[in-house]
């Protein structure tokens, strides 16, 4: 699946073209897509190919095509602070994208078939954090990814989660399974049936569902019956000096930009009210 764009020389002009056919449409997931290069989770025999509209595969590794990851950021409206799970995680690429969005007080968690795909992850993870002091504009909440199947995770460890994500083929079959991950009025995006849905739990019961673009995913890898239960990650509350750093830090951006005119507008603005930095009353 993909081809919804022309292919970009670099990360910047994949975004540009992105933005231009208004798949990527919000300012957020521009500069989120602008921060991440596509390319970085490329191996290295096909970097040519990395600014491509197209999905990619190398043996295990593999990346949907930019088209269904800017919708699936488009769709999961992520917010500081929110808990994701990345059902299928794989190379960490849409994982770390999120992370820049859920900043130091969300929850990253990734699942994913394969350890040698999890240990790739981590490798990319490690060098992206290399580069994170250029990006001073965000705060990252760092992936952890754990290996096996996410069908068979054990009972006592499953949680709920404000946002998540399905990069595999499914039924409908599928999808009660699925559900019980969100949180009350939380999100899922998942692919059923060749379209890609957005599911939100109103209540403890109610979910309501609508089919938003069209997809073509690799089919849900079932269990075999002597594949063990995994265990999803633990929640380690937030340390209580990182939040006051992080207070910290934002005053100081707050004192220093607060009368700039763009700033009125800019998203760095409305994180600040959410976390209650500035008033807007």
């Amino acid at each position: 699946m993909g081809g919804a764009v022309s292919a970009g020389e670099d990360n910047d002009e994949l975004v540009d073209n992105l933005v231009a056919a208004r798949i990527i449409r919000s300012q957020e997931v521009e500069k989120i897509f602008r921060a991440v290069d596509r390319g970085h989770y490329y191996t290295d025999d096909f970097k040519e190919d990395a600014y491509r509209d197209t999905a990619w595969k190398d043996g295990l590794l593999h990346l949907s095509a930019p088209c269904i990851y800017s919708e699936v950021m488009e769709y999961l409206d992520l917010k500081p602070g929110l808990s994701f799970l990345n059902l299928g995680s794989g190379t960490g690429y849409l994982s770390t994208m999120v992370g820049l969005v859920l900043g130091k007080t969300g929850i990253n968690h990734g699942v994913e078939l394969h350890q040698s795909v999890v240990d790739y992850a981590y490798k990319k993870l490690e060098e992206f954090k290399t580069k994170l002091s250029n990006l001073t504009q965000f705060e990252f909440c760092e992936p952890t990814f754990i290996s096996g199947n996410f069908l068979k995770i054990d009972p006592s460890t499953i949680r709920q989660y404000d946002r998540v994500y399905c990069g595999t083929a499914c039924t409908e079959k599928d999808e009660p399974y699925l559900r019980q991950f969100i949180k009350i009025n939380g999100l899922l995006v998942m692919p059923i049936d060749d379209q890609l849905a957005v599911i939100n739990r109103v209540s403890d019961t109610e979910f309501k569902k609508r089919y938003v673009y069209a997809v073509s995913f690799a089919a849900i890898t079932r269990p075999k019956p002597d594949d063990v239960l995994i265990k999803l990650p633990m929640i380690d509350p937030v340390k209580l000096t990182e939040l006051c750093r992080n207070k910290v830090k934002g005053l100081i951006n707050l004192s220093s930009c607060r009368e700039n005119e763009e700033w009125q507008k800019s998203p760095e603005r409305r994180i600040l009210t959410y976390y209650n930095l500035i008033d807007e009353t």
